[in-house]
């Protein structure tokens, strides 16, 4: 959309927050204030610019008669530079699941329960970086294993208020799907050697009940005893619940709450978010790509990232970013290797948008 189309709509939004009978439905005034706050920052960084541009004029043509003038146009020149920098980044197109929620599934592949306690490193390191950001967590499903990581866990990470564009949970932690390997000698190994195992991580935006109609009739439900680890019992009653959508295939179970309601509106939860996620991907090209990177079988060989322990490296494979500091990044020291997907991802929808 041209800057003149946007230009427009906020003057249009403008007009219409004013009006009080728009705010007689909540919903529509909520609507509206979204988009408007959207384009706030967008419509500030052009007026900056137009702002800059008409005092270079003014400068260049004082100058004739101060040189010092001169000076100033050539720092308003590097000011203009900088606008346009950001104008151009702020009219990127963005991920419509920018502000939302998500939900994040941790599960052990390969590599048995060495596996299982990686995954659970993996983990206390998002939640570590979660805590950094002030977001809100809450682990809504896990089986623990033997030695005290984690076979499969799942995660829902909150924003705190409406974050800044880019700077909600789904922005930073929506290229963390895929699996992720590592590279140490496991606590179970005798001889000393280095061992290879695989977690996979799964990443989802959270989706409200109203985006994702599923019907009753669509879905398998099964009850059963929930376990701890090992698989022995820990609860007496058949609590869990297994959901089985059965025109996608999607199964999602769970069993850490007391009762089997509980269990089973969890399990509606995760649902919803995985099938608003393919919506989506069937939708979008480019998302469909993404999400055929989070692969579903933890294979050692489809990795998107390695977490060397006697090198204290970590690389990220799909944009070649290699840092020694791995005891800090699991400590939850997560954002230069964040932000390197970000930028990579920055670059290519800036490219789109001017071809």
């Amino acid at each position: 959309m041209k800057l003149d189309d946007l230009l427009g709509e906020y003057y249009e939004l403008e007009q219409q927050l004013a009006d009080p009978a728009v705010h007689a439905d909540a919903a529509q005034a909520r609507a509206l204030g979204k988009r408007y706050s959207q384009l706030t920052p967008i419509i500030t960084a052009y007026r900056e610019l137009m702002q800059v541009e008409s005092d270079i004029e003014t400068a260049k043509e004082l100058a004739a008669e101060d040189p010092a003038f001169a000076e100033e146009a050539r720092q308003l020149d590097g000011s203009r530079e900088e606008l346009t920098e950001r104008l151009h980044y702020l009219l990127i197109p963005r991920d419509p699941s920018d502000e939302k929620n998500i939900i994040m599934e941790v599960k052990a592949g390969e590599g048995g329960e060495e596996s299982a306690l990686f995954a659970g490193d993996l983990v206390r390191m998002y939640l570590r970086y979660a805590e950094r950001q002030g977001w809100k967590t809450e682990v809504i499903n896990s089986t623990e294993s033997d030695l005290g990581g984690y076979k499969d866990i799942t995660i829902a990470f909150k924003n705190k208020g409406t974050p800044e564009a880019g700077q909600g949970v789904w922005p930073q932690l929506k290229f963390e799907g895929g699996v992720h390997r590592v590279q140490r000698v496991p606590v179970t190994e005798s001889q000393g050697r280095i061992h290879t195992s695989a977690a996979g991580v799964l990443v989802v935006p959270e989706a409200e009940e109203v985006e994702v109609e599923i019907h009753d009739n669509d879905l398998r439900i099964d009850v059963f005893r929930s376990s701890g680890p090992g698989g022995q019992s820990v609860n007496t009653t058949d609590s869990a619940v297994r959901i089985t959508h059965q025109p996608s295939g999607i199964v999602v179970s769970c069993q850490n709450e007391k009762s089997q309601l509980q269990n089973k509106e969890q399990a509606m939860r995760i649902l919803r978010a995985r099938l608003y996620a393919e919506a989506q991907a069937s939708i979008d090209a480019e998302a469909q790509a993404e999400r055929k990177s989070q692969v579903r079988t933890v294979d050692r060989s489809e990795r998107v990232r390695t977490y060397n322990f006697p090198e204290n490296r970590i690389s990220d494979h799909r944009v070649g970013y290699k840092a020694y500091n791995l005891d800090q990044v699991l400590d939850g020291d997560l954002g230069n290797v964040l932000q390197a997907l970000i930028d990579a991802d920055t670059k290519e929808r800036l490219e789109q948008a001017e071809s």
